[in-house]
């Protein structure tokens, strides 16, 4: 298969999927087989491309034969075929979740071209090579989330979907606008050129530094950073969870994915000012988020309050800056969005059986279902970076990373969230597994239908594949850390990105 065919495949799969999904309107058997294959196939041409990119090297296509800077430039690296690749991963784990834990009316009127459409924005952000092209991806995947969230037209669903709406909005205003500054000043909008524009020497930064804080602040409030994060708390617990899994695994990942790919290819971080004011937002986005996740009492909300505080880890390997700190985020995004996934699944699991999230009103699960207690202890201190678990290996290397570069405070305040992330997965684990049921109007049995026993079995499939992973990265953890320092060795050798699109 060529090398153009394979840069496109991840964004034309889910386009075509989503477009045989549309005769099917109102009958959801044909859409579910019509979503499924999709899914399929998109998690073997992510495969591919992962073979194709570390065994060949940086590949990309021009749209229309235009030659770069002046076409539509789509470019594969390794960190951009990682995050397709879990971004697959997880969509194939959340479309079985959906089959039995997603209400017949959402899934008649457009969940499945509508997840396809929000998995083909992500392609579309992963891969595009131009910064124009990069706001317009991500407005298609905001677009395609913000129908996900008010599916269904409950109350709470839509109150969450306008919060979300509304700064999201705020936030795309100042991406047109640091867009447009950037152009002003280059005359160019290709990331390549960009790149190799703000490097030539004599060439002034300062205008160019000021045009990095709108993207800063965009893609701040996208990836919910401090203190720009109030919205995402007050969204994510909204939908039913085969919605809120996929966007909470992976929406914010998308959005440092960009801090990331924008802030080593063409902003170049002043030591004086950038550096120390992400060091800085990345250990207030660690606490704030960690602190919020252990004062609440709701199941989803604790895992939307630790999406924040997670965001700040992944921050803090770009505001040290240096390709093992860089490799860190990368292993730490990838084992964020495959954890944080399978929790909020693990919620939806126990919430079919209580019908609520209310840790006050769960219990007893430990003993009714013991091997869902299990996954989640197991997702649970992955995501606290207890080792030998896949989280303790990203924390690790940020750590190291931080103490070679003498960012002691920052070092010591990850520790320190680490222990209260324990803490308030401890208080998850207490509340719905281990303590009784609460007596129920002075009854403690709870009437479990057949039917429902065969849904919660058939929901744990996904769980359990999703732990697997989990629990295979986090035992064999060599292969994917190797893969995240390539792909930061990648990323700092940003001659290696420019020469390959600009063919130089």
């Amino acid at each position: 298969m060529s090398q153009h065919l394979l840069v496109l495949l991840p964004l034309l799969l889910p386009l075509y999927g989503a477009i045989l999904c549309l005769p099917f309107w109102k009958r959801s058997l044909p859409q579910q087989w019509v979503a499924g294959c999709t899914q399929v196939c998109w998690m073997a041409s992510a495969a591919m491309l992962i073979y194709e990119v570390t065994t060949t090297g940086i590949v990309k296509t021009q749209i229309g034969n235009w030659p770069a800077p002046y076409g539509i430039t789509m470019v594969a690296d390794i960190f951009s075929a990682l995050m397709i690749g879990a971004s697959t991963i997880v969509g194939f784990a959340v479309y079985l979740f959906s089959l039995r834990g997603l209400n017949e009316s959402r899934k008649t009127y457009g969940y499945y071209p509508m997840l396809l459409l929000l998995q083909m924005g992500i392609s579309g952000v992963c891969l595009t090579g131009d910064i124009f092209n990069l706001y317009v991806w991500f407005e298609v995947l905001l677009i395609s989330c913000f129908t996900l969230l008010a599916l269904g037209g409950t109350k709470a669903q839509l109150e969450g979907t306008i919060k979300y709406v509304t700064i999201n909005m705020l936030a795309s205003g100042l991406l047109l606008t640091g867009i447009g500054m950037v152009y002003s000043l280059t005359g160019s909008l290709n990331l390549a050129e960009l790149g190799r524009l703000v490097r030539q020497p004599g060439s002034d930064l300062s205008l160019v530094n000021i045009a990095s804080i709108f993207f800063l602040i965009g893609f701040g409030i996208k990836s919910a950073i401090f203190p720009l994060f109030f919205w995402l708390p007050a969204s994510y617990h909204t939908p039913p969870i085969a919605i809120s899994a996929f966007i909470a695994g992976l929406l914010t990942k998308v959005g440092i994915y960009t801090l990331i790919r924008l802030f080593t290819l063409v902003f170049i971080m002043d030591r004086n000012f950038i550096l120390p004011l992400l060091l800085v937002l990345s250990g207030l986005t660690m606490v704030v988020g960690v602190l919020g996740a252990a004062s609440q009492t709701d199941f989803r909300k604790i895992l939307s309050f630790h999406i924040v505080s997670q965001i700040g880890y992944m921050l803090m390997g770009l505001a040290i800056n240096t390709p093992l700190a860089i490799a860190g985020s990368v292993f730490f995004i990838l084992h964020n969005i495959l954890v944080k996934t399978n929790l909020f699944l693990i919620s939806g699991v126990v919430a079919q059986r209580h019908k609520t999230f209310a840790l006050k009103k769960l219990g007893g699960e430990y003993l009714k279902n013991p091997f869902l207690a299990i996954l989640f202890l197991l997702s649970a201190l992955s995501l606290a970076g207890i080792p030998p678990f896949s989280g303790f290996w990203g924390k690790f290397m940020l750590a190291k990373a931080g103490l070679l570069n003498e960012n002691y405070s920052i070092v010591a305040t990850s520790l320190a969230v680490s222990l209260i992330t324990i803490f308030s997965m401890t208080k998850i684990w207490n509340e719905a597994f281990l303590k009784p049921k609460p007596d129920n109007n002075g009854s403690e049995k709870e009437v479990v239908t057949s039917e429902e026993k065969q849904a919660s079995r058939y929901l744990l499939v996904p769980v359990v594949l999703l732990a697997g992973i989990i629990l295979f990265i986090g035992l064999y953890a060599e292969p994917v850390i190797s893969l995240s320092i390539r792909a930061a060795e990648q990323l700092k050798n940003t001659d290696l990105y420019i020469n390959a699109v600009l063919n130089r």
